[in-house]
């Protein structure tokens, strides 16, 4: 695999991005933070900080898990249905070098999103002088840009397959049954049953632990409630692994697809 030519392949997937409007969605993020800060001190009297908090890291989260999903689950798919994937590939592009080069130029995507919805959150907490913990936020967005590497991992494999519509709606499904994984397994054990036990064991190896890479909660009630440097970069380490799977499992599969 040519690294400067995919480097370059991601640079223009980037830009395909960013001419798509996409990144209008700050601004919408903006605004919705900057009505949320009016409104939350109405309707609560108590722990407003916390809510604002907490809603400010859920809107990051959300708008950007929305941008990977419908993004990433249409750059191959867009490809092929455009027929623009036999120019590609008939250049000295390996087909290697083009799925690598679509999940980084997603991941920069993602990486613009949380850094400026992140100072814009921050501004927005120093303005109304909340109390809160600039570290703590720091590693609560960075891991939400963890997880949505990873989610960007999941719909391009998912898209490399399967039209963009299931694509999406499998990339949605796999994102709500990761957050609860760990429940899935507490079920299985509280059903006593072995084949069920035997089912929650597996869907809990296949899909991504997500929980993993969610800090938000953790986040609002500051340094002490965060998990220790360690567990940290554990986490952080498996959701790389995992995304670098499932890309070389895109890979194969992409290989092996005739056009």
């Amino acid at each position: 695999m040519n690294v400067i030519r995919t480097v370059v392949m991601s640079k223009n997937v980037l830009q395909e991005v960013i001419r798509d409007r996409i990144l209008y969605i700050i601004g919408f993020y903006a605004i919705i933070l900057a009505i949320a800060s009016r409104i939350i001190p109405k309707f609560a009297s108590v722990a407003t900080d916390k809510i604002f908090l907490d809603f400010g890291l859920a809107t990051m989260n959300v708008l950007g898990l929305i941008v990977v999903i419908f993004i990433g689950t249409e750059l191959v798919n867009k490809e092929i249905e455009k027929r623009t994937i036999l120019v590609l590939i008939a250049k000295p592009i390996s087909r290697s070098e083009f799925i690598a080069s679509k999940y980084l130029g997603l991941s920069a995507v993602s990486f613009i999103l949380i850094t400026t919805m992140t100072i814009i959150y921050v501004g927005l907490l120093q303005i109304g002088q909340a109390s809160y913990q600039f570290s703590s936020i720091f590693l609560a967005a960075l891991f939400i840009f963890f997880q949505l590497c990873l989610m960007a991992a999941v719909a391009i494999t998912l898209g490399v397959f399967t039209s963009s519509l299931i694509a999406t709606s499998l990339t949605f499904a796999v994102y709500l049954m990761g957050n609860i994984t760990q429940d899935i397994v507490a079920l299985g054990k509280l059903s006593h049953n072995p084949g069920i036990e035997r089912i929650t064991q597996i869907l809990y190896l296949l899909l991504p632990d997500l929980s993993r890479l969610d800090l938000k909660n953790d986040a609002v009630y500051g340094l002490q409630a965060l998990p220790d440097p360690i567990t940290l970069i554990t986490n952080a380490g498996y959701g790389l692994l995992y995304s670098f799977m499932l890309l070389a499992i895109a890979i194969l599969i992409f290989l092996r697809r005739e056009f």
